[in-house]
């Protein structure tokens, strides 16, 4: 069953001097509890693809086309209702978990914040569920880290947090742009083995963006190629890698 259908997604950026097409009329689908691998280099439209999405393009963005979740196209949605569906229905992870957390709140602070908007659980029903999610990704000691600041924490520690955020609401969708990029191989391991077994456990469907073939081979169901703006190759990984 389709969950996610994307058709005809152009994503233009308008400069000084001239308008930049990222993304040249994308159509792709996302079955319910798939993992679908979105590879190319830098620079292929991977990233804006999934951020047009959500909503989050920067201010000198657009997007076009169509975005088919659950009977809405999420492109022609307000602000207010496409913020009903980030972080509920849809959740993304990005690349640097230092540029995503805030620094002048303890993990705590914003770990709550989500369960306290979008579900209205108490400070201490929410502290308590959000101490078991940082148990489910594996960090050491949860409690404690629980009331640090993101810089006491390492790169791997801060990932596993930013990942638990996502995943505190059990959403349809997880995006992960590159969450792995900067992590060395063995938290790179470690990371993608908790999130499996979550993705299992929850049942939700995952888009996972990366330039990495060696966690493509291991991970994902079915795969795009991306080049230019465009999908260049579209198969099951297996396939693929044949």
């Amino acid at each position: 069953m389709k969950l996610l259908e994307v058709s005809g997604l152009k994503v233009r950026f308008w400069t000084s001097d001239r308008e930049v097409q990222a993304v040249k009329g994308l159509n792709f689908h996302l079955d319910a509890g798939e993992i679908l691998g979105i590879v190319g280099e830098s620079g292929s439209g991977k990233s804006q693809s999934a951020l047009s999405i959500l909503g989050l393009l920067a201010d000198n963005g657009a997007a076009s086309g169509t975005v088919n979740f659950c009977g809405q196209n999420l492109l022609a949605l307000p602000e207010a209702e496409l913020r009903k569906i980030r972080g509920k229905r849809i959740s993304m992870v990005f690349q640097d978990p230092m540029t995503s957390l805030n620094p002048y709140l303890t993990i705590a602070g914003q770990m709550t914040q989500v369960l306290r908007q979008h579900k209205k659980l108490s400070k201490e029903a929410a502290q308590e569920h959000c101490v078991e999610m940082l148990e489910a990704v594996k960090i050491p000691d949860a409690r404690k880290c629980f009331d640090r600041y993101p810089h006491e924490l390492s790169g791997g520690m801060r990932q596993r947090v930013m990942i638990a955020s996502c995943l505190l609401l059990s959403p349809d969708i997880l995006i992960a742009d590159e969450p792995t990029t900067a992590l060395d191989v063995t938290i790179q391991a470690q990371i993608i083995d908790v999130i499996k077994k979550l993705q299992n456990k929850i049942g939700m469907s995952i888009i996972w963006i990366t330039h990495d073939l060696g966690v493509v081979a291991g991970l994902v169901d079915r795969v795009l190629v991306m080049y230019a703006g465009s999908i260049v190759e579209e198969a099951p990984v297996k396939d693929i890698f044949k």
